[in-house]
């Protein structure tokens, strides 16, 4: 059963424009790990951004989140992600991101792990596409390949594969190295793994750049820049194109992460 939150905050308008039509709208789904509460501040942040839809599957908490006419711009549905179909079922936005990711040995199996890695993002890129979103933006890994004998790359690769598939004018696929950052549950491997990465850095150029562990904070900015160059294009050029899914390699992720401002 599913509880609609709206955020209210008595203060001054977000400032995006007289006309409450301007700027897009977002829907992002993993509001509360690495990435996502990283990017739920950037999109709170984002002048072009009006509105801010998020499902999770309890209340966030919203103290801290930016400035009070930002968190006007925020609205929270609370559901189980089995019902995500009934919970968005008077949702329409521009935009949809995908932040959900899990370990298998936090989902305990690999039944449980695939719900969250591949069956949820799926469902939410169905609902892009069945809603009209423009974009779809999801976070994989680096070396998602359904053909892989390592069933966490397989079942990234295997999203990657069904995402191609659908009809979306715009999907973008982050493919990020070892994450770093402060989580809010501890992964030892990760963190043994982060540090080690970390001090091999300067030998990571050329081809192995896109080895380099990754801030999750930048993962957030480049899914931000990359879906600024998106939807600010023509209208009208981009609904003549055939839909197209771009990959970005944590290196690129980086490069884009350096170039955005704000």
């Amino acid at each position: 059963m599913k509880h609609d939150i709206v955020l209210k905050e008595t203060g001054s308008n977000t400032g995006l424009s007289d006309n409450e039509t301007a700027g897009c709208s977002a829907l992002l789904v993993g509001a509360t790990g690495l990435i996502g509460s990283a990017l739920l501040r950037q999109l709170l942040r984002d002048p072009l951004v009006r509105e801010v839809t998020v499902l999770a599957r309890r209340p966030i908490v919203v103290k801290g989140l930016g400035t009070t006419s930002e968190r006007m711009k925020l609205r929270v549905i609370v559901a189980d992600l089995d019902d995500m179909d009934q919970a968005l079922d008077q949702v329409t936005v521009d935009a949809v991101f995908c932040t959900l990711g899990t370990t298998i040995k936090a989902a305990k199996t690999r039944e449980a792990f695939r719900r969250v890695d591949y069956d949820y993002p799926l469902m939410l890129a169905h609902f892009a596409e069945r809603t009209g979103a423009s974009l779809f933006s999801v976070v994989t890994a680096m070396g998602a390949d359904s053909s892989s004998n390592i069933f966490y790359s397989r079942v990234k690769g295997e999203l990657q594969d069904a995402l191609a598939r659908l009809h979306i004018p715009i999907v973008q696929v982050f493919q990020p190295s070892l994450l770093l950052g402060e989580r809010t549950a501890v992964r030892p491997g990760e963190a043994i793994g982060a540090f080690v990465s970390k001090g091999l850095q300067f030998a990571m150029i050329g081809p192995l750049r896109k080895y380099r562990p990754i801030k999750g904070t930048d993962v957030a900015l480049a899914m931000i820049r990359a879906a600024e160059n998106a939807v600010t294009k023509d209208a009208a050029a981009a609904a003549s194109k055939a839909p197209a899914i771009y990959y970005y390699p944590s290196d690129k992720i980086a490069d884009l992460a350096v170039h955005t401002t704000g």
